[in-house]
Formats: C-alpha cells, structure tokens, sequence
C-alpha cells in the first residue's frame, strides 16, 4: 500500500513539473513587467492622435497611483491608469498616450479651474536612474509636458521645484478628446528628433534601455502641481530583446496551472487509494 500511494505522489509531481515545461517555454520570448515595447518603423505618419499607424503598434496600460506629496489633497487622484505606445524611426521617437476622462478641461483661468495635463519623463543621464520625482541636483530629468491650456513645453528638472523651460524646445504634441461619459479619452502625441543639439536633453539615439514615467492630471478633480497620479519607473527596451507578455503574467499562469495539475492528480490518486481500502 505504501509503495502504491508513493507511485501516486511520484506521479502527481511528475505531472506538475511537465506542465510547468510545457507552458514556461513561451517565456523565452516574454517581456518584464516593467518593460514597454517600441516599435521601429522605417517610415511612419504618427504626429496625430488617430493616424492610423497606431494601430499596429502594441500597447501597455500602465498603472498611477497618487504622488507622495505635501500639497493639500495630493492623494486624491482619479486616473488609475494610462495607455501607453511607442513607435521610433530613424530621425523621430513617439510617444502616445491614452486615459480616460469624462471632461474636456482646458480652461485654467479661474480660481478653482484646472486644466487636464500629461507628463513624460526621461532621465538625462540614460546610464543611471535618478529619483522618481523630478530627478536630483547629479541627475536630472527631461520632462516632455501637455496641458490642455498652455500647450507643449520641454523642461529640465533637477528635483521637486527646480523645472525650468528650454529655451529651443524641440518636442512637440498634438491632443485630441473624444467620447462622452466614461467612455470619454484624451489621446496625446508627443514627439522628438532623436538628434539634436544642446545640452541636457536627453539622448534618444541610444541602444540600451531607456527609463520613462508618466504622470496625468486630471483639471475637473482639482488636481494641478503635486496633486497629480504618476507612474513608477519603466523603460523602453531599444536594446531590442524580448516584446511578448509580461514575465510577472507569464509566471502566474504558469504556477496556476502546475498548482492545478498537482492538486488534481494528488487528489484523484487518494481518492483511489481509499477505494482500494
């Protein structure tokens, strides 16, 4: 009988670990969590919202939380999560993002009105990752930013409080807000050549990874400055390498079936065992 029940278990492990192979071999090809494929295209239409080259480039929704902040209400924001593509060509990278908002704030001329804004961040120094907000006096950050009152501006941050604007901005955007009720989304386009002059902007040329955070805010939620939800930490793999699922999702679907297959086998073969009792 003892001999019997270990045949059983023996056969139970066998059975997880065969499931396990069969499934993990996928993951050669997944992705990390963090990581936000690029597509590399030899020509593209890509500067507006709805052209249609964003249909084949893959997506991420990136996850927002609230912004550690000392500003009044700095953990009361609304959007929980942005879209995220990217596509670069031999002389321009873009950037398009996608959230859902019901209002279409664009007016911040008055005392309790705020306009809706995104935020792209890049490190300046592309060899080492600087702090999350804002970047730090030895590492600063590019921030590519939209505000549906002002516009584009291409700012140089060293730390919370420290943003000053270019002079030569060479980063532009196109937005567009459609849909009503939830439903409702503002799309924004940011791009860049890759090469261009001066200091302190960020080297787009590179063929290593390339860390990028997001932030939004949403005006009609009172949200502007420190109020504002934010992503963590990301990159853009233009080493290459892989661009499937994520690794984390990979991995859970994988131990979720093994688990399964374990239990059921383990559980069929008692349920013999007794029978033979």
């Amino acid at each position: 009988m003892t001999d019997h029940r270990h045949t059983l278990t023996l056969t139970a492990v066998l059975a997880g670990l065969i499931v396990v192979s069969t499934v993990a071999a996928p993951m050669a090809s997944a992705r990390p969590a963090h990581e936000i494929p690029v597509s590399e295209v030899s020509t593209a239409d890509l500067a507006q919202p709805d052209a249609d080259g964003w249909t084949g480039v893959p997506a991420s929704d990136v996850p927002l939380s609230s912004a550690p902040s000392s500003v009044p209400n700095a953990d009361d924001t609304s959007v929980e999560t942005v879209d995220v593509q990217a596509a670069r060509t031999d002389e321009r990278l873009y950037v398009r993002l996608q959230w859902h908002d019901a209002t279409r704030d664009t007016n911040a001329s008055g005392t309790r009105a705020f306009a809706d804004a995104v935020a792209v961040q890049f490190p300046v120094n592309t060899s080492s990752r600087p702090p999350i907000a804002m970047g730090g006096p030895d590492n600063r950050v590019n921030v590519w930013y939209w505000s549906g009152s002002t516009g584009t501006q291409e700012l140089l941050a060293g730390g919370v409080g420290s943003t000053t604007a270019f002079e030569n901005p060479t980063v532009s955007a196109n937005a567009s807000h459609s849909g009503t009720g939830g439903n409702a989304t503002w799309t924004v386009v940011y791009s860049r050549p890759l090469d261009v002059s001066g200091e302190n902007r960020t080297d787009l040329r590179t063929d290593g990874d390339l860390d990028v955070a997001f932030a939004v805010w949403n005006g009609s939620n009172g949200e502007r400055s420190g109020q504002k939800a934010v992503s963590e930490w990301h990159y853009y793999p233009f080493s290459g390498g892989p661009q499937g699922p994520p690794y984390e999702t990979l991995l859970w679907t994988v131990a979720g079936i093994a688990i399964v297959a374990v239990v059921g086998v383990t559980g069929f073969g008692i349920y013999r065992t007794r029978g033979v009792e």
